[in-house]
């Protein structure tokens, strides 16, 4: 099976993505004859200069709805072009997993770009911010263009690291340029303490650099509170203690917890509330039916809910 390395372009309409894709296929560094497919599934004011990327090999496909974004269509036009490799623009409309679910066999995404201009960014993170999410948990590197001497790039950073961390942030200068966001992102929680303690407020910031970095906290003690999900896979010894956590709306929320073995004599019921303080630990558990990390918890104290029963990252 043929290996077909997949560029992906995301953002939404004026954002650059023509611009950048052209201007990437000029390059003789990107460029040296391979055959492309760029798949077009938004229309915008740019449009191609086939005839100035080298090699005259590369082929544009549009696609007009979400709905013709299927696994027989592309499958179709994998065996028409046979691509070195394929260029997607992105409709910033269409949500991911459209293309993800509809990728034949053999196409593997090899980098995944978000284009956003910086006079119409908070408007659409304001107003569409499921899609914005959307985009933007997935990308490795988000371009900011046309960027003014007034940007306020420290909300822009805030923006996007209350969806990602990993994503390096760039802004491109009007002389082609490329500067990079250096913004320091301190935890709201000191990491090296004794015992990390995890205000309510920051759950969500919590468990989301826990699940990315999950080695840096193994062996590390933490104390917060959690709600409790009973799960009979489990002694009765143990539970999961987690919260419900919202990424940008009521539809995504969702509970994110990891196995916690209590102390003996504990008598935790299905949706009781407690704070507990334990060890995080890394190893097989049958819940998991794999190694992972599991909270030894030396202390767990009844509690009241917290005002806000939801984790969020604002």
């Amino acid at each position: 099976m043929k290996e077909v390395p997949i560029y992906l372009f995301t953002g939404f309409l004026e954002a650059g993505k023509t611009k950048a894709i052209q201007e990437t296929l000029e390059d003789p560094r990107f460029s040296d004859g391979e055959k492309t497919l760029i798949l077009l599934c938004e229309e915008g004011i740019e449009e191609y200069d086939l005839d100035a990327i080298p090699g005259g090999n590369t082929f544009i496909e549009i696609v007009e709805a979400e709905e013709e974004l299927t696994e027989k269509k592309l499958s179709a036009l994998n065996k028409k072009y046979s691509p070195d490799r394929v260029i997607v623009e992105y409709n910033g409309m269409w949500m991911l997993d459209t293309l993800f679910s509809s990728m034949p066999r053999g196409w593997l995404i090899y980098q995944e770009i978000f284009m956003a201009d910086c006079k119409t960014f908070e408007n659409y993170n304001a107003n569409m911010r499921s899609l914005m999410v959307d985009k933007l948990t997935t990308c490795e590197l988000i371009v900011f263009n046309r960027p003014l001497l007034n940007t306020d790039r420290l909300k822009f950073h805030k923006i996007v690291r209350g969806i990602t961390r990993q994503a390096n942030i760039g802004y491109e200068m009007p002389d082609g340029t490329m500067e990079y966001d250096e913004i320091e992102d301190p935890l709201p929680f000191d990491i090296n303490a004794p015992v990390i303690e995890i205000e309510d407020r920051d759950y969500a910031l919590w468990f989301r650099d826990f699940a990315e970095e999950t080695q840096k906290y193994i062996g590390k003690t933490i104390r917060t509170k959690v709600i409790v999900a009973v799960n009979k896979k489990l002694p009765k010894d143990s539970v999961v203690a987690g919260r419900h956590v919202m990424t940008c709306c009521v539809d995504d929320i969702a509970f994110k917890g990891i196995v916690c073995i209590c102390p003996p004599g504990t008598n935790l019921a299905n949706k009781d509330w407690a704070v507990i303080t334990a060890e995080i630990c890394f190893e097989y558990n049958d819940l998991y039916k794999k190694e992972g990390p599991v909270l030894h918890a030396f202390k767990v104290e009844p509690a009241e809910k917290p005002e806000q029963e939801v984790a969020t990252f604002y």
